[in-house]
């Protein structure tokens, strides 16, 4: 069961928390990020961008295998929610990831599903 089995507040330690939780629209915000990173394709072009640095929406398309349409949108909600930046040269765009940031949450992400068993019932690792 994952309730209290004794019901007892501390009001101290959920006044200082609450002083520091996120505001309601940065929740939002964030809930709207990961909803992005909730689709496999999207998760592994960025992986893809990671890993290459920069590439075109054909080269992105050819390395997760998928069609240039679905990678062309795929970039235009990443871009969008300032996930990827983009620049052009001539005719072609190439996309990168936006900053480290993404950099950051992309490898800590690949790093916690890989590290881990998965938690006993207790919860515990």
């Amino acid at each position: 069961m994952d309730a209290c089995a004794v019901r007892c507040v501390d009001p101290d330690k959920v006044a200082a928390t609450r002083d520091v939780l996120l505001a309601g629209h940065e929740a939002e915000a964030l809930a709207d990020c990961f909803k992005l990173l909730g689709e496999p394709n999207r998760v592994r072009i960025l992986y893809a961008l990671l890993e290459a640095g920069e590439l075109c929406v054909c080269d992105l398309a050819a390395t997760v295998g998928v069609s240039e349409t679905a990678v062309s949108h795929a970039m235009r909600l990443l871009r969008g929610a300032g996930i990827v930046r983009n620049r052009r040269d001539g005719r072609m765009i190439y996309y990168r990831l936006d900053d480290a940031h993404v950099r950051m949450l992309l490898d800590l992400s690949r790093e916690h599903l890989l590290h881990g068993t998965p938690p006993d019932e207790s919860g515990d690792r």
